[in-house]
This record gives structure tokens, sequence and C-alpha cells, in this order.
């Protein structure tokens, strides 16, 4: 089986296997993506393809670094992209170490999951047409990168050096 780095989770194993308790880990973003471009500044690296993506609902922009050969990624591929504080289904805080205690997860309903720190947030007021201030998110997987850009109010639970977890799966 592939090795695990500290930033990067691959879900659907056998390791997570109790039953979920009642309550729901809270998700700090939700969308659903479409995949408009790939790798629109030309190909940086071998394994990773930096995609850019909007969102059906709250009209969000995302360039989000994918590594390509445990996930694929393609032009007009559909995807529900979600930022959590933890994996745990019962919203308890994460520890910080990764362990294969055999219990069930919010992973276990993603097909790619990484593990990372929010570490930039700020306001766009480059638009040409002078409207609405944006708000950008910066976030590192293990050197893996997010920009999130939006309405401000879809970052409101959002935190500068706050560690999140980036789950992903096709639709």
């Amino acid at each position: 089986p592939p090795s695990l780095s500290p930033s990067f989770y691959r879900p659907g194993s056998p390791l997570f296997s109790s039953p979920p308790s009642g309550k729901m880990a809270e998700h700090l973003f939700e969308d659903i993506f479409h995949v408009t471009r790939i790798d629109p500044d030309g190909k940086k690296f071998d394994r990773v393809n930096r995609i850019e993506a909007r969102s059906e609902q709250l009209e969000m922009y995302m360039q989000l670094d994918i590594a390509t050969d445990v996930y694929p990624m393609h032009m007009g591929d559909k995807f529900t992209m979600v930022l959590a504080p933890t994996l745990n289904l019962d919203g308890t805080p994460d520890t910080g170490y990764y362990t294969q205690a055999g219990r069930k997860t919010l992973a276990d309903k993603y097909d790619y999951v990484m593990h990372g720190k929010l570490y930039k947030i700020s306001e766009d007021n480059s638009s040409k047409d002078k409207g609405p201030t944006k708000v950008e998110i910066y976030a590192s997987f293990g050197g893996l990168l997010m920009l999130l850009k939006g309405d401000p109010s879809s970052a409101a639970n959002l935190e500068l050096d706050q560690k999140l977890f980036l789950l992903i799966r096709k639709v």
C-alpha cells in the first residue's frame, strides 16, 4: 500500500470501520465546483496539476494543486469540495496525529483528502468594475497550495493559522 505522509490521507481503506456517532462534524466551507482550466501558467511539476475551478452556489473561484498520480482531474470535472477542522464524525477536535484506529471518519465519504494550514487571508480590491470586495483565502497542504476567492461571508468560519482538511469527491 502507498505510504501516507502527514499531509495526505487516503480514504476508503479498511483503516476506518467503527460506526459513526449521532453528531456530525462541522464544515467550514462546502460547495460544488467545475474545473475550468488546468495548469493555466504551464505545467510546473510532473505529478501535480494546478486546477482552476468555479463553484455553483457561492460563486467562488479556486486554484488548487492536485497530486494527479493519486487523483487525476480533467477539464469539465465536477466535484464537491469541503473544508473541515476535523475528520472526526462527532466533531471532536483533531489531535494532530494520524491514527489507524479502525474507526469511521469524514474521509470515508470522499475520494481525496489533504491536511494543511490556512496561512493568509486578504481582501482583493483589484476588480476593474469596482464591484464588491472579495476575500482571498490561501492554504498549504504539504506544499500543495489552494487559493479560494469570493464573497467574504463564505469565509466567515475560517481563521488565520487554522489547521484544516480539504476533502474532494467527484459528482
